[in-house]
């Protein structure tokens, strides 16, 4: 199960989608076990295309 500090949740308005590395990202075929500081440059959050750089850690 994936700590809090591994978890990254996205900062914009009305959305609060968290990544969790355990879960991984269907839509953006992330696979399961893949760290949030893993994921390309050009990732965008699943729910409302923020870059990487919206989000911040959940610990």
């Amino acid at each position: 199960m994936a700590n809090p500090e591994e978890m990254y949740q996205c900062q914009t308005t009305n959305c609060g989608y968290i990544y969790n590395p355990d879960k991984g990202d269907k839509k953006g075929k992330i696979p399961k076990g893949t760290a949030f500081e893993d994921l390309g440059d050009d990732w965008k959050c699943p729910v409302c295309g923020a870059t990487k750089k919206m989000f911040k850690p959940l610990g």
